[in-house]
This record gives C-alpha cells, structure tokens and sequence, in this order.
C-alpha cells in the first residue's frame, strides 16, 4: 500500500482563526442513550477554519462559489517544496532548488512546527512568486500558512493574483512531517454551492 500522509489541520474549539472570524463550536442536539436512538451534533464555524479551498468568491464579487469550481485542480500530483525561516515572502529564488519538471499543484511549508495560535507574522508569497508558478502551468498552490497574503493586507495582491490567473489555492495545509518531495494529491472541497471557502481534508500519497 502507498503511504498516506495526512496534511488537514485538526479542528476544534481552539483551532487558530483570523481575528474577528468564526470559530469552531460544536452543541449536541441528542445524546445517548436519553434522546433517542443516536447522537446528533450541530457545528458553526468559518469555512477558513483549518485546511481549506478559498473560492474566488473570496476575494472576487464575481467570482464563483466554491462547490461551483471544478475538481481537477484539487487531486493530483504535486511537490512539498520547504522555505522555512525564508523571510517575510515567498520569492521565486526559495523555490528555485525544486522547480525541475514542476507538477501542476505546489504546496509550501513555512512552519517548522504549525502554530496553535493566529499568527500575525506569517509568511505571504510575493505576488511575482505566484504570477512565474501560473506561467509555469501550476494549477494549485498550497500553503502551510493561514493567507498566501500578509495578515494584515487590505489590498491582498496574491488573492488577486489567483484571481486574475484562475489559480486554485489551499491554506492552513499541515506539513510538519512531509519531506520535501513530489506526492499525490487529494484535497477535494465539499460542494457548498453558495460559500466563499470550504474545509477539506487534505491527503498526500506516494506515487510508489
């Protein structure tokens, strides 16, 4: 059997969020053995809680719905390409060493170890950065960090980036245990067809 890699952040009540978003909460609506033949949940929480598909409704007016968007860009292969302690951008020059015969999906470790708490020093990726990896055919990237953009942006260059280029992106990815290396991918979003983001439960294989 190949070997799986589990990179989706856990969720939970003290999963990290942007400041001001929803997060995680969780109320039981039946419990055994008292209320019925089973247990039943409800959960409210921010599509970006934990590893998720931002959709270009995100940052677009217009742009689609995330359940809208087609599949293809989410399973697939890919590389792990680490930049740790590379500053406060992704430049292209981080990638350099790993660009040879690029898949079309690219996902970046930044963390040596996941924070467990909104980090609002993450790294971004340099809009350039992602401009060169459309240019050469990546259909996806991926992040370790909670934005591709500054926390503190308001213009979010690389939001529009991806935006502009029809790049599909994954945020919050848990990378820790990945070496670098090229995998397949499977990160497919749920089909909410009205939402902005949608959690996914990210998956890496080896291709041998």
């Amino acid at each position: 059997m190949r070997q799986l890699w589990d990179i989706s952040a856990p969720v939970h009540p003290g999963s990290p969020v942007y400041p001001g978003d929803v997060a995680y909460t969780q109320r039981w609506c039946a419990r055994l053995p008292d209320d019925g033949p089973v247990n039943l949940s409800a959960i409210t929480l921010s599509p970006h809680v934990g590893t998720h598909a931002d959709a270009p409704l995100h940052y677009a007016v217009d742009g689609a719905a995330v359940g809208l968007l087609a599949l293809e860009p989410f399973i697939g292969p890919c590389r792990v390409i680490h930049v740790m302690a590379c500053g406060p951008f992704i430049e292209w020059q981080h990638l350099a060493h790993a660009l040879v015969d690029l898949p079309p999906r690219v996902l970046v470790r930044t963390y040596h170890q996941a924070p467990t708490q909104w980090d609002a020093c993450l790294t971004a990726f340099a809009p350039d950065t992602l401009e060169r990896l459309a240019d050469a055919g990546v259909l996806l990237v991926g992040t370790d960090s909670a934005s591709v953009d500054l926390a503190d942006s308001a213009l979010l260059p690389c939001h529009q980036v991806l935006w502009r280029r029809g790049l599909r992106v994954l945020e919050n990815l848990l990378l820790d245990a990945v070496p670098e290396g090229d995998y397949e991918l499977i990160a497919l979003p749920l089909r909410l067809t009205q939402a902005d983001a949608s959690p996914v439960r990210a998956v890496l294989r080896s291709l041998a």
